[in-house]
């Protein structure tokens, strides 16, 4: 299966003012909300819409919604929190409609949805001051209520999978587990859950300082669909961590990385030709079972992909680790 790419490096092309992430409601917000971008679902949705085409046209399967900074956490910096479920409600109806319009369009080729949450501006499991190592910027309940509020609007707006990703703090992404998995017993509507973390140097960890292994293993108490990396540094950086994916992993396996690392002005150089010949390694190795691109990859680095994924059979499940799980 092939996820799109990156949401922000598109929405930059457009060279939105302020006036483009307000509307009638917000026109007197006392607060700058430039930058917001997933403020865009309710006030652009247009832009966002032709987003989500691009991608389906480049030959996704699964695009994300507009909701990666979708919780009352990361919407506090704007002061927004009393809009966390219209956010994520309106991202995904809007993605929701372009998927079905496609899928109309062509019944044999289904397109989903999958609703995006992002690991928030806060960790859980270590400090963010340096002179105080206890400090805890926020708990684990407080994640609960914030996840738990954004995916109430993402499924109520009609996601079809809750991609979980970027993470850098595995306790942050266990608050939303749980925080899911109440809501799935409250509501009875149960959808798919894909977790994907992120590798934040050369030592193979992510930010808070679990190897790829240890992460599987913390996250392996929940009936996930699929695990796998994201963001980072570029295709061929995540090829040795996926392949500790793929030997350990009792789920499907995702990869969507970045294209290549960016330069000194924050612009993503790799093009879609140099990132799609290190993601055929994936391929070519049966690496992988969903793969898509992150930070700087475009219609045109995903079209490429997509071209790819035919040629090559998704990753098995290796049987010693499927007969482990299941006893």
């Amino acid at each position: 299966m092939v996820l799109d790419g990156a949401m922000g490096s598109l929405i930059q092309e457009y060279k939105l003012e302020e006036n483009d992430f307000r509307n009638e409601k917000l026109k007197d917000h006392p607060h700058p909300l430039k930058g917001n971008n997933d403020l865009l679902s309710i006030t652009r949705p247009d832009i966002i819409k032709e987003i989500h085409r691009k991608y389906f046209v480049a030959g996704s399967d699964i695009i994300e919604t507009n909701t990666f900074g979708g919780t009352s956490v990361a919407q506090g910096d704007y002061h927004l929190e009393s809009w966390v479920y219209e956010i994520n409600y309106q991202g995904a109806k809007i993605a929701r409609e372009v998927a079905d319009e496609f899928t109309a369009k062509e019944p044999h080729k289904p397109r989903f949805v999958a609703g995006a949450m992002g690991p928030t501006t806060k960790l859980s499991s270590m400090s963010q001051d340096a002179n105080n190592p206890g400090f805890r910027s926020i708990t684990f309940d407080e994640l609960k209520v914030a996840f738990k509020e954004q995916v109430r609007g993402l499924i109520d707006g009609g996601a079809d999978l809750i991609l979980m990703e970027t993470v850098t703090d595995t306790l942050n992404v266990k608050a939303a587990l749980f925080a899911i998995q109440e809501l799935f017993e409250e509501t009875g509507n149960y959808v798919p859950l894909m977790v994907s973390g992120t590798i934040t140097d050369a030592s193979g960890r992510i930010l808070t300082g679990q190897t790829t292994e240890a992460f599987l293993i913390s996250v392996s108490h929940a009936p996930l669909l699929s695990i796998g990396l994201n963001c980072a540094m570029g295709a061929s950086a995540l090829r040795p961590y996926l392949q500790v994916l793929n030997e350990k992993s009792p789920f499907f396996v995702s990869a969507y990385p970045n294209a290549g690392l960016p330069n000194e002005f924050g612009k993503y150089d790799q093009t879609p030709e140099e990132m799609a010949s290190q993601v055929e390694e994936y391929l070519k190795e049966g690496l992988v079972n969903i793969v898509g691109g992150c930070c700087g990859s475009t219609p045109a680095h995903i079209k490429l992909i997509a071209e790819l994924t035919k040629k090559y059979k998704p990753r098995v499940l290796n049987p010693e680790v499927a007969a482990a799980t299941t006893l």
